[in-house]
């Protein structure tokens, strides 16, 4: 690693002999993502545009605070790539600790080995305990049984704390190395996550009926038929969630209690929060077969939907019509009498996303932190 900016430096500070303070940003990984500056002065937004560094060059940036800037008498910061699961780290993939500078004037040199992309690079030691529920958990609405999963924090057993929870659909796709088309590896995001101090959470992951899983996931009379939706919603409801609670440290309430899934099983998901928002604040929908209802019914006779938040996320290469679906389900629930201004919905939309485990994936970490732990709207 070459560090010596000396000519660049002596150049720059001729430059602002009139100017405030200029932080010149040296990377030995460099790829197309911008370079933003999170801190102290900015409420450690990672995304603001006002603080996203300028490229000089292949690896190299500098960030030139403005001249009404209000300086704090010590600046703390660190570089992302936008998000929190895209923030610096050290050549060992280990995590950083805050920077700081009381200058304001001159150029700080600063300098990035590595950088996270999506989480990863995970530690070991964070990943959560997969534990097996069940082989064979008894659903009696469908008079079946079924694998159920629970992700547990790393360090479960030597804690007292009790944990929000997520129930996710398609388990068989959340975490396993073998899976057909790929997974989630939800256990390696919450390994950084947990890294980080956030996303500390219990996972109920149940696994889907295979070959009836359209029909499980389906609710009431669709373009698909005729479905089991509403047994199943009532499963997970009436009966899985009560043997949660009652067997591991949970935090009952509906403002720690989230469903999700993806496609079939995010289109569940937002029946389970619509049928059941007493029980569900949160809901995580990732790619939902909206199709399968045009016309659904936004609608319910509770007044439990305060501070409901749901993440909404859709890929622009998944269908032809998956953005305008999402967009207008967006719509309709926030201007349904159902809500009534009581619900955050934020939606994530990728351009090139496809409909498949690894655009999902991306999306999760940062699906749980807003739904969970983030504290900044």
């Amino acid at each position: 690693m070459n560090t010596d900016n000396t000519t660049l430096t002596q150049e720059l500070n001729n430059q602002i002999t009139k100017i405030g303070l200029q932080i010149l940003l040296k990377t030995d990984e460099d790829d197309a993502r911008p370079v933003y500056i999170s801190g102290n002065f900015n409420s450690w937004r990672t995304q603001d545009k006002d603080f996203m560094m300028e490229k000089i060059e292949n690896n190299l940036y500098q960030y030139e605070f403005p001249n009404d800037f209000v300086y704090q008498k010590e600046l703390l910061y660190k570089f992302t790539k936008g998000d929190w699961s895209e923030v610096e780290i050290d050549a060992h993939g280990n995590r950083t600790e805050n920077r700081s500078t009381k200058k304001h004037r001159g150029i700080q040199n600063e300098y990035v080995a590595r950088w996270r992309k999506n989480w990863l690079p995970f530690k070991q030691s964070f990943l959560p305990q997969v534990l097996l529920i069940s082989d064979e958990f008894e659903i009696p609405q469908l008079n079946k049984t079924r694998k159920v999963w629970a992700l547990l924090p790393h360090d479960y057993d030597s804690t007292n704390e009790r944990y929000p929870v997520m129930y996710l659909q398609d388990a068989q796709n959340l975490f396993n190395e073998d899976a057909k088309y790929g997974n989630w590896e939800i256990d390696k995001k919450l390994a950084v996550m947990s890294e980080y101090k956030i996303g500390k959470i219990i996972i109920i992951a149940i696994e889907h009926a295979e070959e009836d899983r359209i029909k499980e996931y389906n609710v009431g009379k669709t373009v698909l038929g005729k479905g089991q939706g509403k047994k199943y919603i009532r499963f997970v409801t009436e009966t899985l969630k009560p043997f949660v609670d009652s067997n591991f440290r949970t935090k009952r309430e509906r403002k720690f209690t989230g469903i999700g899934g993806s496609s079939m099983g995010g289109l569940v998901s937002i029946f389970s929060g619509l049928r059941y928002p007493e029980v569900y604040g949160k809901l995580m929908i990732f790619s939902p077969s909206l199709w399968v209802v045009p016309k659904l019914k936004i609608d319910s006779d509770s007044e439990a939907t305060d501070d409901t938040k749901i993440y909404l996320y859709a890929g622009g290469d998944e269908s032809a019509t998956m953005i305008e679906h999402v967009r207008s389900f967006k719509q309709n629930i926030l201007a349904s009498e159902f809500v009534k201004d009581k619900m955050k919905i934020n939606l994530s939309i990728n351009r090139e996303g496809k409909h498949n485990e690894t655009y999902w994936s991306d999306e999760f970490p940062k699906a749980i932190e807003w739904l969970f732990f983030n504290s900044k709207e």
